[in-house]
């Protein structure tokens, strides 16, 4: 077990405060394509918000990064990381950190999260969020880089709950007990993305409600809204991925309204990240999203 070094800074993040997840507007966004720029900029009231992937804007400037700009002076941003590899048994890249600071810097986002995942292994580059046997030494590794990640940042993280297809042998604690005890440690807030919820739920043939109605809903700052794929195992059994290229399934529409009747309002994504539809498409998955909001919530 390596021993983590993390810099000296001049802003140390206090998780002692009071969470200060709760700057995106608790309304819709969706996540954010070129291809639909010039209507979300002409748009009016059909998302309060938008997402990125931050690793499409790590560079130095270009038409990417202006219109982002643009696009930030309009609605609250969400930067979403899908590549520093939190979940690593190694350091994080610093150098990627570092981009990813620049960034964060530059358009001051409403809010920055992360995947509860690895993809990095001597120092090579796997391009997928690989899962985590929840152990004691994978919370000791996952809770110092957050603290390094949120000390760079000079922010708060939310952590996202992953999609699961197996489970290990080597777990030792529930995955809604592995979050709560990141957020005790380490002041982070956590993205609830439903459909991996209902995804990981059908794989491994468990409640998905069992599962809301345990995890720290409290600390949720963003909620995630996707579509899925649907397969078969090598026994015959449904096997779900998430591919965020279609719709939101009704299910997992249900699992929005439990948890919006139980945590109350919050901010709403909608994922759409592969076979990207139509502008019109987006905004009718947008719209329902609303009327979850607007339906499942008391004024």
């Amino acid at each position: 077990m390596y021993i983590l070094k993390i810099a000296e800074s001049l802003f140390m993040f206090d998780h002692s405060n009071t969470p200060d997840f709760a700057k995106l507007p608790h309304g819709v966004g969706v996540g954010y394509k070129p291809q639909h720029f010039s209507e979300i900029m002409a748009s009016d009231g059909a998302v309060d918000w938008l997402e990125v992937h931050a690793e499409n804007y790590m560079g130095d400037g270009g038409r990417p990064l202006a219109q982002l700009e643009a696009l930030g002076a309009k609605y609250p941003l969400s930067i979403h990381g899908v590549g520093l590899s939190i979940g690593s048994e190694g350091p994080l890249d610093p150098a990627h950190l570092k981009r990813l600071q620049k960034l964060c810097d530059r358009v001051n986002p409403a809010s920055f999260s992360e995947h509860l995942a690895w993809s990095t292994h001597d120092m090579g580059f796997l391009n997928d969020l690989l899962p985590l046997p929840y152990t004691d030494q994978t919370l000791t590794t996952v809770a110092a880089h957050i603290d390094q990640v949120q000390n760079t940042l000079g922010r708060q993280m939310l952590l996202e709950n992953p999609s699961n297809y197996l489970a290990f042998k080597e777990t030792q604690m529930p995955e809604v007990e592995f979050f709560a005890q990141l957020v005790e440690r380490t002041g982070c807030g956590l993205l609830l993305d439903v459909n991996n919820v209902f995804i990981s739920a059908t794989n491994q043939q468990t409640d998905p409600l069992s599962y809301l109605n345990a995890f720290p809903l409290a600390h949720v700052g963003e909620i995630h809204m996707g579509g899925h794929d649907h397969d078969l195992d090598d026994h015959g059994a449904p096997l779900l991925i998430d591919s965020h290229g279609r719709e939101v399934a009704e299910p997992v529409w249900v699992l929005l309204d439990h948890v919006l009747r139980t945590a109350g309002s919050r901010p709403v994504l909608i994922e759409w990240d592969t076979d990207v539809p139509e502008w019109p498409v987006l905004a009718t998955e947008a719209a329902r999203a609303k009327t979850a909001l607007q339906t499942a919530v008391p004024a």
